[in-house]
């Protein structure tokens, strides 16, 4: 091998002294996230921030149940509002599901409304609460003050609850978003063209190939939502934003001037759809290799010989179904020859077979990378969705609440899930759908592509978060990824000016042309009726 000059040797030594001065020069980050499930993701993004040297400050409420007040990886803000945001509830979310299942159970139009009512009803009383947060923080000279001497490079945000953005607009920080939903929905439909012809609309559980009653539903679907935002949930923000900053300034513009959108999908599982330069997809960011089973565990799926095992598990916020719901479950499983490991909290169940294990914590993702596993039953949040296709595994989907809906259609549309909705669920049907994905390798081969297909990219999902958080500290925001047509007018960011000038001068010119030839005509006949 021949030597390196010292030419080349200064160069890589300036690449390498810039490369790290990068990825690990110390930044100043003020966090606002969503408790619950939405924390998880959001605190593996702050700790990977924090192990790159950046300073991390997370604001929380006094009553925030997953946001712990003392961290080795951020240190936090905590503010007490007048009264609790509901979600930080802990029997919030199990209260609500059992509301919503006997809605469901009902059928019929008037159930149908009762239950988006429902809905409806607990969003607005979510963001209502919320809000209180933005009042406090914007009320408190003394607060703001303390945050602006800590000059702050950047705010990181997950506006489903998107007080955040208005912080950041008062202390004039750029804005990052980590980000699946905003108030209205989808976050897509804030930031990017989302023609409803084939964009399924938050809340509606179709595919990207609709048919014309499916379309009619979906721009229905669409008009709702916007109705829904505008009048029911903007309005517990907009009261903020006049008051603090003034009738020139809009919350709705405050969200779609974020510099970043950090967006937790990507087009191996989200359908195809228009997108934006500042929009950068992260899905699956939260997936790694599996660690090593405890003893226990280890020794129980090994028991299982050649028929593997199934996981079951329903997420962070729904600890257990209703007891009739869960007795058909297991006498499901007693039926099948795989082990089953289920995360269980809560009354057990009638018929527990001997091959099934209830646990009330398990390391989901290690499971979902042992050798052994077969099968995963879960409700469809995004965390498992993601961790089952980075593994490989076929599901059976239980979707219970919210966007779990489309999640599990997104999975079936490509062969890779089945889904037994709870309302309809029974021994029966439940051990149809599980002996079907266990023994059609459709589904795992289908899912086995999927996970080829997510982890076939150039940069590691949280690696590319980190990037860009990092890219925007660097440069003082990134204005110039994002489009600045939110701030027109409806009529000109449609161009209903330019079709209007059009279609008058087209028919100024009509009716020139037909006025010349009637009059031309008459002049005509005006003529002969002279000469004859």
């Amino acid at each position: 091998m021949g030597g390196i000059s010292a030419g080349s040797l200064a160069i890589l030594l300036v690449g390498v002294s810039l490369m790290t001065y990068s990825s690990v020069h110390g930044g100043r980050i003020l966090v606002f996230p969503v408790d619950g499930s939405h924390w998880l993701h959001m605190n593996l993004i702050v700790q990977s921030l924090h192990a790159r040297g950046h300073e991390v400050s997370v604001v929380r409420s006094a009553t925030s149940w997953y946001v712990q007040e003392s961290a080795s990886h951020y240190r936090s803000l905590t503010v007490s509002l007048p009264e609790a945001i509901c979600i930080e509830e802990p029997d919030f979310f199990h209260s609500f599901l059992s509301e919503m299942l006997t809605i469901q159970k009902a059928g019929g139009a008037l159930s149908f409304v009762r239950f988006y009512w429902k809905v409806l009803a607990a969003l607005s009383r979510i963001h209502r609460q919320a809000s209180l947060m933005g009042v406090e923080i914007l009320q408190n000279k003394t607060l703001l003050q303390r945050l602006r001497n800590t000059q702050f490079d950047v705010v990181l945000v997950d506006p489903g609850l998107p007080v955040g953005a208005l912080v950041a607009h008062e202390l004039k920080l750029p804005t990052v978003f980590n980000v699946r939903w905003v108030t209205s929905g989808d976050g897509h439909f804030v930031v990017a063209p989302s023609p409803t012809s084939y964009v399924p609309v938050s809340g509606n559980a179709v595919s990207d190939r609709m048919t014309f009653a499916q379309r009619l539903k979906n721009t229905l679907y669409y008009f709702f939502n916007a109705c829904f935002d505008k009048y029911i949930v903007c309005p517990h923000y907009d009261r903020i934003v006049e008051k603090f900053f003034g009738p020139d300034v809009t919350f709705y513009h405050l969200l779609q001037g974020a510099d970043l959108w950090l967006i937790r999908v990507e087009f191996v599982f989200e359908f195809p759809r228009p997108t934006m330069p500042n929009v950068i997809y992260i899905g699956g960011f939260q997936c790694k290799p599996p660690k090593p089973l405890s003893p226990e565990l280890e020794d129980f799926v090994l028991s299982s010989g050649e028929h593997g095992f199934v996981l079951m598990s329903l997420g962070t916020l729904v600890q257990c179904l209703p007891l009739e719901i869960t007795s058909e479950i297991t006498a499901a499983f007693a039926q099948i020859p795989q082990k089953v490991i289920w995360r269980h909290v809560g009354e057990q169940p009638k018929n527990l077979g001997n091959n099934t294990l209830l646990v009330k914590w398990l390391p989901q993702n290690d499971l979902l990378g042992h050798p052994k596993i077969k099968a995963f039953v879960g409700h469809g949040g995004t965390n498992g969705i993601y961790e089952s296709i980075y593994h490989g595994v076929p599901m059976i989907g239980i979707p219970l609440l919210f966007d779990q809906f489309e999640n599990i259609l997104r999975l079936e549309e490509r062969g890779a899930a089945k889904v037994v909705h709870a309302t309809e669920l029974t021994q029966q049907n439940f051990l149809e759908a599980v002996q079907e994905v266990l023994h059609d390798p459709s589904y795992r081969e289908n899912m086995r592509r999927l996970s080829a297909l997510h982890r076939d990219k150039p940069m590691h999902p949280l690696d590319t978060a980190l990037f860009w958080i990092e890219f925007v500290m660097r440069h003082k925001g990134a204005s110039h990824l994002r489009t600045e047509s939110f701030r027109m007018p409806w009529y000109s960011y449609h161009s209903v000016d330019v079709g209007s000038l059009v279609l008058a001068v087209v028919g100024t010119l009509a009716g020139f042309v037909v006025g010349s030839v009637k009059f031309l005509c008459f002049s005509r006949k005006k003529n002969q009726s002279k000469i004859s």
